[in-house]
């Protein structure tokens, strides 16, 4: 089969390699849709990829073409979105639900090889079967409407309350849309690109607020009467953010942080005091899974998808064949050459 190979760091060549052979309990995929996701850049650019050679790839979606021996709940024909998390399914974490806590999971597209390929292997039980009216191009986007879904759930998420979403690039403007859908009374989007705060807008945000303005606190503190915000969801992970969230919390808040810091973050007494004054409730999201496997995240997304609810156009900036997809990196390099999810078409 085709695949895009990771050979090295900047080196990533397509080329041909052998297709994965099932296990009794597997299933193979043939990709028609996958993304790229914000971590494939550094392992691709960078060095975190975990061994070369390996293929990259965890949001995607395919056709089932061949099924195991002990396989009964999936068949050959059906169109399904894959979860790429594979736990142990033994250890006290996942006999708790806990799935994203198993220390010894492994993991399609990471610690595996993934979906920039023609085709992929999972277990049986990480497929989820899509409806007619899902699209293999929304059946990519399971994986990043989940973590919104699941950071959301971890922080008890209350509908008819205020909600600051920090970042509006992927996963931020998905889970503005969830937090939107799941009753929120005034949702308030922070970032620094006009253009991401324009969809965002469009998506359902309240009040829009670039934090390059310098008035852009005062804005807060102006619509919520001085009390600042009661839920914020931090989606960037990047130091500026994960500070204002601190910040912008009212007393007796809840923070979330989903976003993945790549570089150190560094809090100076007065901004960890936040934490200690206003008896702040800080939670972290790591992936989207809950009993039963793969959990009620995905659950809900194949929900909204179904129904029309999560809009994703706006989200893409292009949709490339496998072949081009060292191209796309290429692109990822440069700051501010890509505006949005580039989406890979198998």
């Amino acid at each position: 089969m085709k695949a895009a190979v990771l050979h090295g760091q900047g080196d990533i060549r397509y080329e041909d390699i052998e297709t994965p052979r099932i296990a009794e309990d597997e299933i193979l995929v043939r990709v028609k849709a996958t993304g790229i996701c914000g971590s494939d850049i550094p392992r691709v650019l960078g060095t975190a990829a975990r061994y070369y050679p390996i293929v990259l790839g965890h949001e995607f979606s395919g056709e089932v073409v061949e099924v195991g021996a002990n396989v009964t709940t999936v068949r050959v024909g059906d169109r399904i979105a894959g979860a790429p998390l594979i736990p142990c399914h033994e250890c006290t974490d996942c006999l708790r639900g806990d799935y994203a806590q198993c220390r010894s999971y492994t993991f399609v597209g990471s610690r595996i090889f993934g979906s920039f390929a023609e085709y992929v292997k999972i277990p049986a039980r990480n497929a989820i079967r899509l409806s007619d009216d899902v699209s293999y191009e929304q059946g990519a986007f399971f994986e990043p409407l989940t973590v919104g879904l699941h950071g959301l759930s971890v922080m008890q998420f209350r509908g008819g309350t205020d909600v600051g979403i920090l970042g509006a690039g992927t996963i931020g403007l998905l889970t503005l849309q969830c937090a939107k859908l799941l009753g929120a009374k005034r949702i308030f989007a922070f970032d620094v690109d006009e253009k991401r705060l324009e969809v965002a807008r469009d998506y359902g945000a309240d009040l829009c607020l670039n934090a390059r303005d310098p008035d852009f606190r005062d804005a807060v503190w102006d619509a919520t009467k001085g009390r600042g915000l009661p839920m914020v969801v931090e989606t960037a992970g990047v130091e500026f953010t994960e500070k204002l969230s601190l910040e912008l919390a009212a007393n007796k808040g809840n923070v979330m942080f989903i976003g993945t810091p790549s570089t150190d973050i560094t809090l100076t007494p007065r901004e960890f005091e936040h934490i200690n004054r206003k008896e702040l409730t800080i939670r972290g999201s790591w992936m989207s899974y809950s009993a039963p496997f793969p959990g009620e995240e995905w659950e809900l997304a194949e929900h909204y998808f179904n129904k029309g609810l999560i809009r994703i156009r706006e989200l893409i900036d292009r949709v490339i064949p496998l072949s081009e997809v060292a191209k796309a990196f290429e692109d990822l390099a440069v700051p501010g050459k890509v505006r949005g999810k580039i989406l890979i078409e198998v």
